[in-house]
C-alpha cells in the first residue's frame, strides 16, 4: 500500500514540473511575431467575407460604419477565441496560449476575465480611437452661438487635436521602446500584452520549431535568386532584345519583303499599337508611329528601339509626304 501510494503521489506531483518546464521553456521570438500575423490575416479575412455579403449594394454603404464594424468583428473573434481558450487563433496553430504574468505561482495560470476585457480593449480602442479622431473632433467642435463662440471652439478644437496628436506620438514611442524591448528579453512583443500581464507560453512543452537545415538553404537560395531577379530585370532593355531576335530570326524573310510591305502601305499602321496611326511620326526607320505612342515610350525609355527592326529610336519628326495629282 506503502509502495502504491507513493506511486500515485509520484503520478500527481509530474504535472508539476511538465507545467514549470512549460513555463521556463522560451518562446521564440519569431513564433510570437507569427501568432500575431496569423491573427491580423485572420481579422483582414472575416473583413473580406463580410463585406463580400454587401457587394450587390449600394457603393460605399459600409464606409461610414467601417471603424466600428471591424471593431464589432474584432470583438466577435476575441469571444470565441481568446476569451474562450486563452489563446488566439495564431497561437492555438503555434501551440501557444497566454499566461498570467500577475500571479506568483510558478505553475501555468490562464487569463482573468479582467486580463482578457482589458487586453481586447487594448487591442481594439486606439485603432478605433485613431480612426474616429476627426469626426470625434467635429463632434466636440461643434457649438452654436456668436463669433465670440465660435472662436473658443476653434480654439478647443485645436487643443484637442494637438492632444491627440501628442497622445498619438507618445503610443507610438512607447510601442517602438517596447518592441525593443521585446527583440532583447523575448517576452511581450505588443504593450498591451505588457500592461494586461498576458505572456506567450507553450501550450505542450514537447513542442519545439525544428527547422531542418535544407528548409533554410532552400530559401535562402530562393529568396536571393529572387532578389537577383528584381535587381536584374529593370536593366534588361526587352524591346531591344526582343527586335534584335525577329531580326535575327526573320531577318532574311524581312528584307524580301521590305519593298513589298513599303508599296503595300507600311505607314498605314502604327509600330506600337496596330491601329491607324494618328499624327504620324517617325524616328528615323522606315517604320510609322502615332505621336502620342512614340512620345509616351521616348520618355519612359531612354535607350528606345524601334519594336519592328530593332534601329535606335531618334527624336520623334512628323511624317512629311508628297501627294501628286493627277488630272484625267
Amino acid at each position: 500500500m506503502a509502495g502504491l501510494e507513493s506511486k500515485q503521489t509520484r503520478t500527481a506531483g509530474s504535472s508539476g514540473p511538465e507545467t514549470d518546464v512549460e513555463l521556463q521553456t522560451p518562446v521564440l521570438r519569431i513564433s510570437q511575431l507569427d501568432a500575431l500575423e496569423l491573427d491580423s490575416a485572420l481579422e483582414q479575412l472575416v473583413w473580406t467575407q463580410f463585406s463580400q455579403c454587401f457587394q450587390n449594394c449600394r457603393p460605399g454603404l459600409l464606409t461610414p460604419l467601417e471603424p466600428e464594424l471591424r471593431a464589432f468583428l474584432q470583438l466577435l473573434l476575441w469571444r470565441f477565441t481568446l476569451y474562450s481558450s486563452s489563446a488566439t487563433v495564431g497561437q492555438s496553430l503555434l501551440s501557444l496560449r497566454y499566461h498570467n504574468t500577475l500571479s506568483s505561482s510558478p505553475r501555468y495560470r490562464p487569463l482573468s476575465r479582467r486580463q482578457k476585457l482589458g487586453l481586447a480593449l487594448l487591442t481594439a480602442g486606439p485603432r478605433w480611437l485613431q480612426e474616429r479622431s476627426h469626426n470625434l473632433l467635429l463632434c466636440l467642435g461643434l457649438s452654436s452661438g456668436g463669433p465670440g463662440s465660435q472662436g473658443d471652439s476653434g480654439l478647443l478644437q485645436k487643443g484637442l487635436r494637438s492632444c491627440l496628436t501628442l497622445l498619438s506620438s507618445i503610443a507610438q514611442l512607447t510601442s517602438l521602446i517596447n518592441f525593443l524591448v521585446f527583440l532583447r528579453k523575448g517576452h511581450h512583443p505588443v504593450l498591451a500584452e505588457r500592461i494586461a500581464g498576458a505572456q506567450a507560453v507553450f501550450s505542450k512543452p514537447s513542442v519545439a520549431r525544428d527547422i531542418t537545415y535544407q528548409y533554410m538553404n532552400r530559401e535562402l537560395l530562393w529568396h536571393g535568386f529572387a532578389e537577383f531577379l528584381i535587381f536584374l530585370l529593370p536593366l534588361i532593355n526587352t524591346r531591344k532584345l526582343k527586335a534584335t531576335v525577329s531580326s535575327i530570326v526573320f531577318g532574311g524573310e524581312r528584307a524580301d519583303g521590305e519593298g513589298g510591305r513599303e508599296a503595300q502601305g507600311v505607314w498605314k499602321e502604327c509600330g506600337l499599337c496596330g491601329e491607324w496611326p494618328t499624327m504620324p511620326h517617325t524616328v528615323g526607320c522606315q517604320h510609322v508611329f502615332c505621336y502620342y505612342c512614340i512620345k509616351s515610350h521616348s520618355i519612359a525609355d531612354t535607350c528606345l528601339t524601334c519594336p519592328k527592326c530593332g534601329a535606335e529610336a531618334g527624336q520623334p519628326e512628323p511624317v512629311k509626304m508628297e501627294v501628286e495629282m493627277i488630272d484625267r
